[in-house]
Order: C-alpha cells, then sequence, then structure tokens
C-alpha cells in the first residue's frame, strides 16, 4: 500500500461532502464514549487489585461492648483477652486496638455525626494482620467466643466478594460499550463511503475510462476516511481526557477504604492517545475494504 495517497489532492471530490463536516463529530463523540468506557474498566480494575492488596492477609475482630456500655474497665478487660488470645495464635504476626475516634471514622459514612456518639453501643475492633494470606486459623474463633462471648471474626471476604463481583460487572459493560462502538463507527464509515460512491459515481466512471483502477480510487475514498477519523479521534480523546481530569478535580478529597483513589499513569495516558491513530486506521481501512467491494460489483 502506498503512503503517497495520504498527501495527495485526488481527483474525487470527497471534501465537499457533507460527510466531511459530521463525520468527524460522529466519530469524536464515539471516541469519547469509548475512551471513557476504557479508562473506567481501567480504573475498576486497578481498584480491584488495590481492595485485594489492603486487605489480603489481614482480618478484623468485633468485640462487644459490655452490657454497661460506659463501663470502660469492663471493656479494657474484654479487648486484654481477645488481644491476648490472638498474640497467642501462631498465625497472627500484629494485633492492633482500633481506638473509638477511629471505630468512629470507619462508620461515620454510615452515620455521620452519631458515629461518635460516646453512648453507641458501638463494638470495638482488633486489627489483625496475618503471617501469610494462607495462614490457618484453626480454632480461633471458638477461642475467641469463649474469651470473650459474642466477640466474631471478619475476615472481609464476603463483602469483598461483592465488590470483586461489581467491579467485573462494571469492566464487562465498559468493554461490551467499546465493542458497541467500534461497531457503530464501522457501520457509519462503510455509509458515509458508500454515498460519496452513489454521490461521485460520474467521476468514478470517468477516472476507470482514462484507465484509473479500483486501488487507485479506494485510495482516494481511505486517505479521506483516514483524515477523518483522525481528527474526530483526537477531538474525541482530548474530551474524555478533560472529562477524567475533571472527575478527579471534583472527587479530590473523597476517597475511602471502599472507593480509594485511582490515579492513572503514563500507561492509561497512552492507551488513551493511541485511540485516535486505532480509530483512523479502522476508518482507513473500512473505506478502502467497502470501495473495493462495491467497485468489483459494479459492471
Amino acid at each position: 500500500m502506498r503512503i503517497g495517497f495520504l498527501f495527495s489532492r485526488g481527483e474525487v471530490p470527497l471534501t465537499r461532502d457533507v460527510s466531511a463536516r459530521f463525520l468527524p463529530w460522529l466519530i469524536a463523540f464515539m471516541v469519547y464514549l469509548a475512551g471513557l468506557a476504557l479508562l473506567a474498566a481501567v480504573a475498576m480494575d486497578r481498584m480491584a487489585a488495590r481492595w485485594q492488596g489492603d486487605l489480603e492477609g489481614r482480618l478484623t475482630v468485633q468485640v462487644p461492648p459490655p452490657s454497661d456500655p460506659g463501663d470502660e474497665t469492663a471493656r479494657q478487660e474484654r479487648l486484654d483477652r481477645v488481644v491476648q488470645v490472638l498474640l497467642d495464635t501462631a498465625a497472627v504476626s500484629q494485633v492492633e486496638v482500633l481506638s473509638r475516634a477511629q471505630t468512629a471514622t470507619l462508620l461515620e459514612p454510615w452515620l455521620g455525626e452519631a458515629a461518635a456518639a460516646p453512648e453507641l453501643p458501638v463494638p470495638d475492633l482488633v486489627a489483625v494482620t496475618l503471617r501469610s494470606a494462607t495462614a490457618a486459623l484453626e480454632d480461633l474463633p471458638e477461642r475467641l467466643a469463649t474469651a470473650v462471648p459474642g466477640a466474631a471474626i471478619d475476615d472481609h471476604q464476603r463483602w469483598l466478594a461483592r465488590l470483586f463481583a461489581l467491579a467485573g460487572s462494571i469492566e464487562a459493560l465498559a468493554l461490551l460499550v467499546v465493542a458497541l462502538v467500534g461497531i457503530a463507527a464501522i457501520a457509519t464509515v462503510i455509509f458515509v463511503t458508500r454515498t460519496g460512491l452513489a454521490i461521485h459515481r460520474q467521476v468514478i466512471e470517468l477516472l476507470h475510462v482514462m484507465g484509473a483502477r479500483d486501488l487507485y480510487v479506494a485510495e482516494q475514498f481511505q486517505a479521506h476516511a483516514l483524515r477523518l477519523g483522525l481528527a474526530g479521534g483526537i477531538g474525541g480523546a482530548v474530551a474524555a481526557a478533560v472529562t477524567v481530569l475533571g472527575i478527579s478535580w471534583l472527587l479530590r478529597g473523597e476517597q475511602s477504604v471502599v472507593l480509594p483513589g485511582v490515579a492513572f499513569g503514563w500507561a492509561q495516558w497512552s492507551m488513551l492517545a493511541i485511540l485516535p491513530l486505532v480509530t483512523g486506521l479502522v476508518a482507513m481501512l473500512t473505506a478502502r475494504w467497502t470501495v473495493l467491494r462495491t467497485l468489483a460489483k459494479l459492471p
């Protein structure tokens, strides 16, 4: 395939077509949606990895408060018994008792300012780090329940599995959007190319009479499609980048354990930057195939 066709003016006046005005806008809108969907899929994948990395090999022990929530002595004795049981467990490497302020901070997104109320019967939390993610806990739940009735272990697996399922669903939906946008873009280029062939049929027949081959005509259409695809792709990619940066700026300071912040690196931004080039190539190849296939059927 010759490269010179990209810069040649050509005998078919494609730049005068109405499609030359609207196709870049349609492609820009499609690239915008595809770029947002791709970045959303990447963000969910990295977020799931953060969840797994932060919680793997860790668990939380909930210690119910005494019958009198204001009895600090009884509360401390219950915590001491739980901590001792944990320290006597070979699989446990580190134990940290969360203060009331730390517990209130964790509950604040759900309870608001009421999470810090001293009369609220909030269980005490003990953060436990295991020596390995696959460490065997053996009879730890039974020993904790014996030391303090009602003490329970939360290994985060139940809600973490739900978060992973949600992240996987969002990733699949985002990739489906990318696929549908790609199909729509190809269909749009095919329609515009066939319209151009119909509009300029007389010019194309004249070129055939003068000895031009189908490949020569196809090169003019594919160069036109490539230029429009690149123009629309660049506009859509820039709009997607601005949107993502704007959302990140609006959500600054709103990070949490459930919704950790995700910062895109050069690899993610490079993927978005390559999207216009991919769009232009797809438009070019689609136009080439459409022209050659259509002209082959003409008498």
